[in-house]
Order: C-alpha cells, then sequence, then structure tokens
C-alpha cells in the first residue's frame, strides 16, 4: 500500500496550459457575444420605437391642452349649447322656495301607514302625513287617491328638523278650494247637502264641502231633536260664508222653502222608501217627506205594502197634492201606471214611463178646469165671456150651447 503511495506520488501530471484555455474560451465566446450584442441592438431598437411612440402621443395631448386653454381663454362659450342663461333657467327650475307656505310639484314615490314620500328634487325626500293628506277624516293616504306616481301640488307646511326634510300637505289646498267652492254655491243660490255630525245648544253642526257649517234650529223646519238628527243628511243653503272669521252659517229652512215651491201639482220627482205604515209609505223627496196612501201604490189592490216596496228603495212619484200651510204631500205611483197593476207587476216600467203619463195626466186635469170653467160661464151669461173650441177666452158666441157643456166624459176626481 505504501509502495502504491509512492508509485503515485512519483507521478507528475504537467499543469494545464492557460493557452489552451484562452483558445477553447474564445473559440466559443464570440458567437454567444455576437447574439448577446444582436439582441441588446432589437431592445435598443424597440425602446426607441415605444420611446417616440409616447413622445408623439405627450406632444398631442400637449397641443389639445394649449387649444383648449386658448380656447377658454379667448372664447369659452364657442360651440358650447348649454348657455350661461340655461344654466340660471335650470336652477331656478330645480330651486324652490322652502319657506311655510310655499307650494311646490311633486311625485308620490312611497307611501305606508302614517303618510307618503314625495320627490320634490330637493336635496333629500319631503313627508307628507296622514293628518296632511285630505280635508276630510282617513285612516290610510289611499283613501284619499295618494299612491305611488302621484304628481300632485303642494304646499310647505313645516320642515323636520331631524333630517331637514320638508313636511307638504294637501289639506291646506283643499282647505282653501272648499271655502271658495262655498262662495260660489251662496253666489248661485243653491241647496246642498249637509251630513249632521254634532250639536250644541243652539243647533247643529253638518259638514258640507268637507267644511264644518252651523245650523241654528231656527233655521230647521222639522222639529226633530239633534240626536234625531245625527248621521242624517239635510237640506241647506248658505247663510253666511266668512273664511277669515271661520264662519259657515247655513239654513234648512230656506232650502226646505225653495224645494217645496218646486212641488207642482202633476210633477214626477225621484224619492227614498223611509219607513212603511199599515196605511202607506212615507217618501223622502229632497228633504221633505210625502206620504204615499196605500190606495195610491197601485190601480190593483196592495194588501201588504212590504211586498212592493222596502225602506231604502228609489222610485220616482207624482205629487198628488201639496199643503204648504201643514207641510203634507200626498204622492201617488198609482197614476203613472201605464196598465193598471204595474206597479205590482212591473215597477221599472212604471219609472221609465213616469215622465209621458205625468204629462197625460197634467193634460186632462187641465182640459178638465177648462171644460168647468167654460159650465161655470154658461150659468154667468151676463160677463160676456165664454171658451171658444180652441180653449181661448172670449166674448160670448153661438158656439156655446143653450144647455151646457156634455161634462159626462171627465173622470171623477177619485180617478184622475
Amino acid at each position: 500500500m505504501a509502495s502504491l503511495t509512492q508509485q503515485f506520488g512519483g507521478l507528475k501530471c504537467p499543469p494545464i496550459s492557460t493557452a489552451r484555455l484562452q483558445s477553447k474560451k474564445l473559440k466559443v465566446n464570440p458567437i454567444n457575444h455576437q447574439n448577446k450584442a444582436n439582441k441588446a441592438r432589437i431592445v435598443a431598437q424597440a425602446a426607441a420605437v415605444v420611446t417616440n411612440a409616447q413622445t408623439r402621443e405627450r406632444q398631442k395631448l400637449k397641443e389639445m391642452f394649449e387649444d383648449a386653454y386658448e380656447r377658454c381663454r379667448t372664447a369659452p362659450l364657442e360651440g358650447v349649447a348649454f348657455t350661461v342663461e340655461d344654466f340660471h333657467s335650470a336652477l331656478e327650475k330645480y330651486d324652490f322656495d322652502s319657506e311655510v307656505g310655499t307650494k311646490v310639484k311633486g311625485t308620490v314615490f312611497s307611501v305606508d301607514a302614517n303618510g307618503a314620500l314625495v320627490d320634490i328634487t330637493a336635496k333629500s325626500s319631503a313627508y307628507l302625513p296622514l293628518r296632511e293628506a285630505s280635508l276630510h277624516t282617513i285612516k290610510h293616504v289611499e283613501e284619499a287617491g295618494i299612491y305611488p306616481g302621484l304628481r300632485e301640488e303642494f304646499v310647505v307646511v313645516g320642515e323636520n328638523e331631524a333630517d331637514d326634510s320638508l313636511v307638504l300637505s294637501l289639506r291646506s289646498i283643499q282647505y282653501d278650494l272648499a271655502w271658495e267652492r262655498c262662495r260660489q254655491l251662496q253666489a248661485e243660490d243653491v241647496v246642498v247637502k249637509g251630513k249632521v255630525v254634532g250639536a250644541n245648544k243652539g243647533g247643529v253642526v253638518a259638514l258640507v264641502e268637507g267644511l264644518r257649517g252651523f245650523v241654528p234650529f231656527s233655521q230647521i223646519s222639522t222639529k226633530s231633536t239633534a240626536e234625531e238628527l245625527l248621521e242624517k243628511e239635510l237640506p241647506l243653503k248658505f247663510v253666511e260664508v266668512d273664511e277669515e272669521q271661520s264662519r259657515l252659517v247655513l239654513s234648512n229652512r230656506k232650502a226646505m222653502a225653495d224645494s217645496q215651491a218646486q212641488l207642482g201639482i202633476g210633477s214626477v220627482v225621484l224619492g227614498t222608501v223611509q219607513s212603511l205604515k199599515p196605511y202607506g209609505a212615507f217618501i223622502d223627496i229632497g228633504g221633505i217627506n210625502g206620504l204615499l196612501h196605500v190606495s195610491q201604490i197601485s190601480h190593483d189592490r196592495v194588501s201588504d205594502i212590504a211586498t212592493v216596496l222596502q225602506p231604502g228603495d228609489t222610485l220616482k212619484v207624482m205629487i198628488l197634492s201639496h199643503d204648504r200651510e201643514r207641510g203634507r204631500v200626498s204622492l201617488s205611483t198609482k197614476k203613472l201606471e201605464p196598465t193598471p197593476g204595474d206597479m205590482i207587476r212591473n215597477p221599472k216600467l212604471v219609472f221609465e214611463k213616469a215622465e209621458e203619463m205625468a204629462q197625460t195626466f197634467r193634460q186632462r186635469i187641465a182640459q178638465a178646469e177648462a171644460m168647468a170653467r167654460a159650465d161655470m160661464l154658461r150659468f154667468q151669461p151676463e160677463s160676456g165671456l165664454t171658451l171658444n173650441s180652441d180653449g181661448i177666452l172670449g166674448p160670448l158666441t153661438s158656439e156655446l150651447p143653450e144647455d151646457g157643456l156634455d161634462l159626462s166624459e171627465i173622470p171623477p176626481a177619485e180617478d184622475l
């Protein structure tokens, strides 16, 4: 083993020639160096292209900004369709005075149990409380016709300090319109309906056009008590309409006087059955109670009124008589029957033909009165007057028979 070591230790390896390594290195590196140089040249050329493109883009943007700056400096509104006047007009359109009493246009976009949210193009939505949604008492805004999408005019009545939103009202607008309507109705002297909703020592309170009006007991035509009148509708006329003093005074007597003046014998009116009695039915004809006697319901015998009429029924009746002093009105449907018994079998036909039958009745009455006057003149020749064949009053002539007129064709009064 030692001899082997000595043998190897005696071996001497010539040193590696540096020249040989250099020659090998020179043989390989020229190619690699050339490739790297080519790559570097290509990258440099690409970078130059990119740099040139960026430079041109920057230059273009610079020119655009300089041009825009120059136009803004010299002619700022050139080519601009939206002018300064348009800008101010837009501000006026979407800006409004938020003071109390200001009217604004808005669109409802949400409703709930307490009210509705309204878009009035302000910085925040406005709110319409339930109590301000209508002049009448309602439980939900939808009862007043308020729903999402409704566009309406509102009036500002306050501001919510929590979120600076405005509080709107429709009730205030309706209140003003109601007073205006009452003034108009007073000027036209028309009869209106008012529902009694309250009472005090001096009279009753009635709702007219959504306003609470006062009807003194002295201006009520019936002898009913205040409790009996509650929840009933009365025909009324305006006595005083004063919005500044919030005074609305009404009269039932004036309305009744006008209604009674229109109740001519033979006229047809619309009525509502109020109550039934064994002897007939009481009919409300515009605030006046008239009696439709059982004998005046139909030409056929009516044994039970309830088989023909019921409380609440609406029907047409004819005025037979009107005692203004006693306030009594006698009515008839019997005279309106085209055929005897139609009121029992076909009341609809009776109401359809009511005006036509009433006209026939009035003509028969006029004819009977004219003939009665002519017969009177027959027995009073000293007057020198009579009726000719055309029904015209004139001097006595031979046209009047010596033995008087034949009145046999005039129906008895009970059948008129």
